[in-house]
């Protein structure tokens, strides 16, 4: 449990530079005197115009789509404190470090030598930086100052930390070193995003999500439910429904709600529909162009009507642009309940696969807690001709195994560094540590290596990785949690 923590001095500092510390992107300020490690403080953003350089010179082009935001909200009739600090460190650079602190802030070269003004040197404090539950409004304005007494005392906690120790520990160790960044095209992505918020809400959710890869955020342990995806919960059972437990809605509109829902799932899976095709009396239920063709016949009730694979085969063959589009096409029919003998004999011969609404809705599942894990070429070979059901819960579970291999080795690799203190770890050590870990499943070193490349590649982001001069000399450091659910 955090403690409570009583405040009554502020660090002025320029309200741009506290936004920046607030969003994680980065864990320095510029002070005008050193500040002594251990000294705890609110945050107090100050509207100051940056004399001899405009925000454009002064601040990095990745961090002026968030100074648009800060410019728009910007009210000089108060000042709200939204964080408090703790000093971890304060160090004095000289210029000659200016080019590499300007890359991992969001100051220019410019800007550093600004501050220098006619002293040798600038100082910079490593802050940790926590959020209040409630912002605090304070009347009126410091200007000119370092430190300023707050009119009220600040009742604080390190309950909300914008970065885990983890995380933090890191981005300090990278500054201390003057280590280059190491997702430069990241950064560059985020920017291009942040920009993007400011006229497009939808992007926010993709904002956050490199913030985390980059370490300028950090992820809860378990996964973030997300409101919009709640369609997911019904797809069995809008398949499984029947006209007595709709009432005042036709066998007609109970069948459309389904086949709008497998569309809806196919293309969540990646599949691209073909909305062409709207299925209704004469038509194609779903047909996919994209990886690869798919046609299928969507049945809601509680079973399937024998003749529907001669249906989806006739409808297919006059529908579809050629007989030879059809033949290579996959085929699926979607419908609860058993399939008789006859239908699964019928299917088995044109080669259709049949799965029960359950299925999909555990694969459109699977996807939308592990993004991008459902390979439609993989998937496709478990839909077998017939009943598939059990191939394709067998592809499921094959994924399954696979994100808890990774996710045992990211905890192998979070361990290690929690009981060692070691930075990072080379894959020699891991593999070592591997067999005493009870391990999901047997793998060899090259294998373990390779896991760990995806694992830290830019796109995935669960751990870093130090470059050797050889594969076997790679070494790695955790970044989030990879959670099973």
């Amino acid at each position: 449990m955090s403690q409570s923590i009583l405040l009554q001095t502020a660090l002025c500092l320029p309200v741009l530079d506290v936004e920046a510390l607030i969003e994680g992107q980065m864990i320095a300020a510029m002070p005008r005197n050193f500040i002594n490690p251990g000294q705890q403080f609110a945050l107090y953003p100050v509207n100051v115009s940056i004399n001899l350089l405009s925000p454009e010179q002064y601040y990095r082009a990745g961090f002026l789509p968030t100074a648009q935001k800060v410019f728009i909200n910007l009210e000089s009739e108060k000042v709200v404190i939204k964080a408090w600090a703790k000093c971890e460190g304060c160090k004095m650079h000289l210029p000659e470090s200016f080019e590499a602190l300007s890359q991992l802030t969001v100051w220019t070269k410019e800007a550093l030598q600004q501050a220098l003004g006619q002293r040798p040197h600038i100082f910079l404090a490593y802050l940790r930086v926590y959020q209040l539950l409630e912002p605090r409004e304070i009347l009126g304005q410091f200007q000119g100052r370092q430190f300023a007494p707050l009119p009220n005392s600040l009742i604080i906690s390190e309950a909300n930390p914008v970065l885990s120790d983890r995380i933090f520990a890191l981005r300090k160790q990278q500054l201390e070193k003057l280590q280059p960044p190491q997702h430069p095209e990241l950064e560059e992505l985020q920017a291009a995003l942040a920009a993007l918020t400011i006229t497009n809400p939808a992007t926010q959710q993709l904002d956050k999500e490199v913030k985390v890869l980059l370490g300028w955020a950090s992820e809860d342990n378990t996964l973030q439910k997300n409101p919009d995806l709640t369609w997911i919960n019904n797809i069995a059972a809008l398949g499984d429904r029947s006209i007595e437990q709709d009432e005042g809605k036709s066998n007609y509109q109970a069948g459309t709600d389904f086949e709008n829902i497998v569309r809806k799932s196919l293309e969540f899976l990646g599949f691209t529909v073909d909305y062409f095709h709207k299925g209704g009396a004469g038509g194609v239920d779903v047909f996919c162009s994209k990886p690869y063709p798919l046609v299928g016949e969507c049945k809601a009730g509680k079973k399937i009507p024998n003749p529907t694979a001669v249906q989806l085969l006739n409808l297919g063959t006059l529908r579809l642009k050629s007989q030879e589009l059809f033949k290579q096409s996959a085929k699926l029919i979607i419908g609860s309940g058993e399939p008789t003998t006859q239908l699964k004999d019928a299917a088995t011969i044109q080669g259709m696969a049949i799965i029960n609404p359950k299925t999909l809705e555990q694969l459109v599942k699977l996807q939308s807690n592990y993004r991008g894990s459902v390979d439609l070429f993989k998937l496709k070979e478990y839909l077998k001709p017939g009943s598939a059901d059990d191939e394709v819960e067998k592809y499921i579970q094959l994924v399954y195994k696979t994100i808890k291999l990774r996710s045992h080795l990211v905890q192998l690799v979070k361990k290690h560094q929690e009981n060692t203190g070691d930075n990072n770890v080379e894959v020699a050590t891991l593999f070592g540590a591997y067999g005493y870990s009870n391990p999901p499943q047997s793998i060899s070193r090259e294998e373990m290596h390779e896991i760990l490349l995806e694992l830290s590649s830019p796109l995935t982001g669960y751990l870093g990785r130090i470059k050797g001069s050889d594969w076997k000399s790679d070494r790695f450091y955790f970044l989030r949690d990879l959670p099973i659910v």
